[in-house]
């Protein structure tokens, strides 16, 4: 019986995707729930797994396709994997486990160390693609870090220049596109402006000293200083309203909740996924939300629910040792908090010079809608709440 392989249901924002790279070959058997194939979106890279045992017996669409929702790409036989040793089933077994003397072969799905695969993951590369030079052909973290998409080989991918210098020429995945594009939209569609604070991150910094192994060993996660600043985002944002609203068209549409992204790097370039209800969650959810969603990033788990949405966004300079930046809204939102390094630096208080561990908050808005009151006035809101932790807790 043949099983169709379909692209799965994209979310509403995503009209097409692109297919990375196949993790099986025709005449392959494949598990029920197996990933067959990567499919990148301009958000995030989805696993399709099959949808019963069999055979592969027919790739209908190949790596660097392009795709849309419900769309065929493969088709599996059930019936062919009850042949036993008749030609196509055979044949994956000994792809899998084949002879030292073929390290080539040995390279299939499976066939590489837990940090090779990692590393293969998160560029899109398939292990079967990957000539390992381990013991048997096993593809080993040396391997995965020289190994390169499909996708960028067929591009040129260095030309010649004066002298001994070269240039390299590689196609932006679809999910850099996007970013590129979302970027411009936003640029040329806001009226962005920024405004800037600086905040005393001493009160939090002595919290975190003072109660950090407990809240670890309750809570099951770090106490960070994320959990601080969204939840003095979310006291901005409620005293605020404007600064979590949105344009569509001639109408201001006003959220009555607050759901949060934060901007995470990954191998494949920025995400935003989003903390929903922020309004709601404790210090503690927030904090194992986000590390989460960072594990996520970092193994290319991220699902289109992880990524879809968001009426406002804080992005964190300050993990890469930024100082000071001016955040690009991410649309349709009409403000983002940029956060940076926290270091020690001179202030006055009191008429005296003394040293206090600063960090300089930006928030950048969209002025269309958001006055210089409420902006100023929101970021000052955010500012005493760091520097008085209570006011936190007693919602003041």
């Amino acid at each position: 019986m043949l099983i169709e392989v379909k692209v799965p249901q994209l979310s509403e924002s995503v009209s097409e995707a692109t297919l990375v790279a196949w993790h099986k070959k025709e005449g392959d058997a494949v598990s029920r729930d197996e990933n067959l194939i990567d499919i990148e979106t301009d958000k995030v890279v989805l696993e399709t797994p099959a949808p019963a045992d069999g055979v592969l017996v027919k790739i209908i669409k190949t790596n660097g396709d392009t795709v849309t929702s419900g769309e065929l790409i493969a088709q599996i036989d059930t019936e062919a994997k009850a042949a036993g040793a008749s030609a196509p089933a055979a044949a994956p077994v000994q792809a899998v486990t084949p002879p030292p003397a073929a390290p080539a072969a040995a390279s299939a799905a499976g066939a590489a160390s837990p940090a090779a695969r990692k590393i293969l993951d998160e560029k899109g590369v398939a292990a079967a693609d990957v000539a390992g030079s381990g013991r048997g052909g096993r593809v080993t973290k040396e391997d995965a870090v020289a190994a390169q998409p499909k996708a960028a080989a067929a591009a040129p991918a260095v030309i010649a220049a004066v002298g001994d210098r070269a240039e390299e020429r590689v196609p932006m995945t679809r999910l850099r596109a996007r970013i590129a594009e979302r970027l411009i939209q936003s640029k040329n569609e806001n009226a962005i402006l920024t405004t800037f604070n600086e905040v005393n991150m001493a009160p939090v910094m002595a919290l975190r000293k003072q109660y950090g192994d407990k809240f670890e060993k309750a809570h099951g996660v770090r106490l960070g200083f994320m959990g601080f600043f969204v939840k003095a985002a979310v006291a901005a944002l409620k005293k605020f309203p404007i600064l979590n609203a949105s344009v569509d068209g001639n109408d201001i549409v006003y959220h009555g909740y607050i759901d949060i992204g934060i901007a995470v790097g990954s191998p494949r370039g920025l995400v935003v996924p989003i903390l929903r209800n922020a309004e709601s969650m404790s210090i503690a959810e927030i904090e194992l939300k986000i590390a989460e969603f960072g594990q996520k990033a970092k193994d290319g788990k991220l699902s289109l629910e992880d990524l879809s949405g968001g009426t406002f966004s804080i992005s964190n300079g300050g993990v890469f040792g930024s100082m000071m930046s001016t955040p690009i809204i991410n649309p349709p939102q009409s403000a983002i908090l940029g956060i940076h390094a926290t270091k020690d630096r001179p202030v006055v208080e009191n008429g005296q010079i003394v040293i206090r561990p600063i960090n300089y908050l930006a928030m950048s808005y969209d002025h269309r809608i958001i006055d210089g009151r409420e902006a100023v006035l929101g970021l000052v809101t955010m500012k005493e709440a760091l520097e008085d932790p209570a006011r936190l807790i007693l919602d003041v």
